[in-house]
């Protein structure tokens, strides 16, 4: 799904070819997107593909109907499919969040209950195992920190690098399984910034000190516990994300028009993320007490929420406006460095004066936090209005 939607400035006249309609205002309307009611799977599919074309409640009053829902009742009842489509085979794209080999078996009486309880039994087995997977960045993350403060020299860079490449491998598979898993690739230039924004928030802060001292003379300091925070915060993360889409779908079947849905998605979305902040922030003052770091709070929080919403964005077919809100976080990060090197320069000093009086004033850690909680808020606001539409929930996520 495209992140625009070029909706129609016209209310529809009849098929094309100039034929018009002969008292029958939804003939046309279904022979425009007859591919879309064939391919659906339910009615609420529908609604949602007429919503993204830009087919309001306004407009289905024109076809005689109350609103989009009940159009795309009608459109879904007068399209052939299943075994009258395709001479006996049904689809096998279940509806209710199973895979589609049980879909059609489910539902066929023949079978029996036996085969709705095998479903339901996969269907658990599939959810705890996601489940378990999103506690593995957490844990190996806190291990590795363990073991890094119980150890010197040569062993040390070595099990750095081993719980590196351990979180690198866990945090994949938690992306490729579950609520955060997304159909097709991402942004190429999203997987940049992301690594940016955490390589900045393990050691930037050190970096931007020195830089302002007039170096840097050696090694800067490096401060562990917000990435163990952000590893543990998956899991949250998973369970915020699998809650959106599991109420969204519920509430996209339960109302009776395009905005009652869009009422109760927004203070949805708003909830969970306010749910995942306190979550992250628990975590966060969690960590820096056990680990007896001073990690930076509210620039964890920021980027933790800046990642959770790119990833909802990205999973509900947005990958543009997610890769848009991590580069901007990351060039002002990038941006507020290289402000401090050219204020050395002749004559370029005032370049230097905002980013200087705000770590003289909040800290250092308050750069990432301003740049990461912006994009936080501008994400935030785009996802208030794009995924409170019935089209960015037109297939349930299947784990």
């Amino acid at each position: 799904m495209s992140d625009e939607v070029t909706p129609l400035t016209t209310p529809f006249a009849g098929p094309p070819g100039g034929r018009r309609g002969t008292g029958d205002p939804v003939k046309g309307l279904l022979h425009r997107y007859r591919e879309l009611c064939e391919r659906a799977v339910d009615p609420l599919e529908i609604a949602a593909g007429l919503e993204a074309h830009g087919i309001t409640d306004r407009t289905a009053a024109r076809f005689r109907h109350r609103d989009v829902f009940s159009l795309a009742e009608e459109l879904y009842a007068r399209v052939p499919r299943g075994t009258e489509r395709t001479g006996g085979t049904e689809r096998t794209d279940g509806v209710d969040g199973t895979d589609g080999a049980h879909g059609p078996i489910a539902a066929d009486p023949a079978y029996g209950t036996h085969v709705t309880h095998v479903t339901h039994r996969t269907g658990a087995r599939a959810g705890w195992w996601w489940a378990a997977i999103t506690l593995l960045p957490g844990t190996v993350a806190c291990l590795t920190l363990a073991e890094l403060e119980r150890s010197i020299g040569q062993r040390q860079l070595a099990i750095g690098l081993l719980g590196a490449l351990a979180l690198s491998g866990a945090l994949t598979a938690c992306l490729r399984r579950g609520p955060l898993r997304a159909e097709g690739r991402p942004a190429p230039a999203a997987g940049l910034c992301v690594y940016w924004l955490l390589a900045y928030l393990l050691c930037g802060d050190g970096l931007l000190d020195e830089l302002i001292t007039g170096g840097p003379d050696g090694p800067w300091s490096a401060t562990t516990t917000p990435l163990t925070a952000l590893a543990c915060a998956v899991a949250p993360a998973a369970w915020c994300a699998h809650l959106f889409s599991v109420r969204a779908r519920r509430r996209l079947a339960e109302s009776h028009g395009l905005a009652e849905f869009t009422a109760g998605a927004r203070p949805l979305l708003l909830a969970l993320a306010g749910l995942y902040v306190c979550a992250l922030t628990a975590l966060t003052a969690t960590a820096n007490l056990v680990f007896d770091e001073d990690g930076g709070l509210a620039s964890t929080v920021a980027l933790g929420t800046l990642l959770l919403l790119a990833r909802l964005l990205t999973v509900h077919g947005f990958a543009g406006t997610a890769a848009t809100g991590l580069a901007v976080a990351a060039a002002v990060e990038a941006l507020s460095c290289a402000s401090v090197l050219a204020g050395r320069l002749p004559g370029l000093d005032p370049l230097a004066v905002p980013v200087t009086r705000a770590v003289e004033t909040w800290g250092s850690s308050a750069v990432p936090a301003l740049a990461c909680g912006a994009a936080a808020l501008g994400l935030l606001s785009h996802a208030a209005v794009a995924l409170s539409r019935a089209s960015a929930h037109i297939r349930p996520q299947h784990y």
